[in-house]
């Protein structure tokens, strides 16, 4: 599994110029709003605009960044964005590329939130979600294809990606014991150590550097940490440990520690404990929540804003139900990406430093040959439910194997993904015209009352 080599990469900058800050500033912002499609679509937009087009960062370190996301708890997109922010600028870069990356979705999320519990299900925002999912299956299609061009370098990666895919689609394995199988698998495939480039040899130089990353690592766990906490310890002392705050917050800390595999990984444990637990909302609510995550920018898991606002909005005393839902989507967004800035802020370095040695470059690209795997199970199971109004399960012990029916095809939906290929394969066209044109068709069919 050899990568072609590619050029040194400078060490973030401790103090960008002002003109390289705000470029970042801009295309972060950039990113957030077009960053539609989960997070298959999603990294490729983040390839796009940081390697492909803005030339800050190589191939192989955006793979490396990618791998050691993958590894991490929490939303693998947003990280990565994160990432590449403290590539080209530093940890100051890193909170604003990850922030920014965050915001136009968390903003849309509570939005769609307030009017979901005021208005109900509107039929214009119905029409435009029927055409945002159709197209969004093309754009998921599109970053499957891109990743697989550059990660699909030898046929160990390439059966390495078709185990993974088999372990997550038929068997339904745990992601993580998908990543660690592929990590060890990646031990068993010789390759040549890499050279480190005098820029890697100079910051991995000496025990004076190795303390001083050290303590850097340090200073931003305990900083992160007692960030994170804020909040909680303010609910507790302002309000009372049984109030639904203390509830939100527990629960949404605890899932962003365990939240490997995305958020499909999790959505299941979601609605078990948000649904039938604690009753913040209904299983029909929790999959119309879905369904706003899912056509709007940013990652997947904003979903659990959805959850919160609702929680919040049902219990709202002492406030006003309105606000309680804000200031609860508010809480359950802190505590959820929050530990994601700490994780990548604090290990990039290391990552950074260690990316020549041989075996760990054999652990990561294995890994990144296994993430082909888990994008090509979830292009799948989001074009049977995208396509498919019915689909049923056979449960043949081992195997869990799920069937679109046949007669349940939608042809609308079916045309308005095949449009949206034809656009983004054929006509090169950007992700956000894609977006827009897949909205419109939509809203045209619904309203014409040709899709239900």
């Amino acid at each position: 599994m050899t990568e072609p080599p590619h050029p040194p990469d400078p060490a973030p900058a401790s103090a960008p110029d002002a003109a390289e800050f705000a470029w970042l500033a801009r295309r972060s912002f950039s990113i957030g709003l077009l960053s539609f499609g989960g997070p298959a679509a999603q990294i490729a937009l983040l390839h796009k605009e940081f390697v492909a087009d803005g030339k800050r960062i190589s191939e192989g370190r955006f793979l490396n960044a990618l791998n050691y996301c993958m590894l991490l708890p929490g939303p693998e997109a947003q990280q990565l964005a994160t990432y590449c922010g403290w590539i080209v600028a530093g940890t100051r870069g890193g909170i604003v590329s990850g922030l920014l990356f965050i915001a136009p979705g968390a903003l849309a999320m509570l939005a769609l939130s307030l009017v979901y519990v005021t208005f109900g299900a509107s039929p214009l925002v119905a029409g435009l979600f029927f055409g945002i999912k159709a197209g969004v299956l093309a754009i998921v299609l599109q970053a499957l294809v891109r990743l697989s061009a550059r990660a699909m370098t030898s046929a160990a990666a390439l059966a390495i990606a078709a185990a993974s895919f088999c372990a997550l689609f038929l068997f339904d394995l745990p992601f993580p014991l998908v990543i660690v199988a592929a990590g060890l698998c990646g031990l068993l495939v010789p390759r040549a150590a890499a050279t480190p480039s005098p820029a890697q040899d100079e910051r991995g130089a000496g025990p004076a550097a190795s303390r001083s990353l050290h303590a850097r690592a340090l200073r931003i766990l305990a900083t992160g940490i007692a960030l994170w906490a804020l909040p909680v310890a303010a609910i507790l002392l302002l309000l009372s440990p049984g109030h639904v705050f203390a509830d939100i917050a527990a629960f949404f800390s605890t899932m962003a520690l365990v939240s490997f595999g995305g958020a499909y990984a999790l959505l299941s444990y979601m609605a078990q404990v948000a649904v039938e637990t604690n009753g913040w909302l209904t299983a029909g609510e929790m999959l119309d929540g879905l369904g706003l995550a899912e056509t709007t920018p940013g990652p997947l898991i904003l979903v659990t804003q959805f959850v919160g606002y609702l929680g919040g909005y049902r219990a709202p005393a002492p406030f006003d139900p309105a606000l309680a839902g804000v200031l609860a989507a508010g809480l359950t967004t802190w505590v959820t990406f929050a530990p994601s800035f700490v994780f990548v802020l604090a290990g990039a370095p290391y990552v950074d430093r260690i990316r020549g040695i041989a075996w760990l470059s054999n652990v990561l690209s294995a890994i990144t040959a296994a993430v082909v795997g888990t994008i090509l199970n979830l292009s799948v199971w989001f074009a049977i439910n995208v396509l498919f109004a019915t689909v049923t399960v056979l449960d043949a012990g081992w195997i869990s194997l799920p069937l679109p029916v046949a007669g349940s095809l939608q042809p609308w939906s079916l045309a308005i993904a095949t449009g949206a290929g034809v656009m983004l394969f054929a006509l090169k066209r950007s992700v956000a015209e894609v977006v827009i044109a897949a909205s419109l068709a939509g809203l045209a069919l619904r309203m014409s009352g040709l899709a239900s």
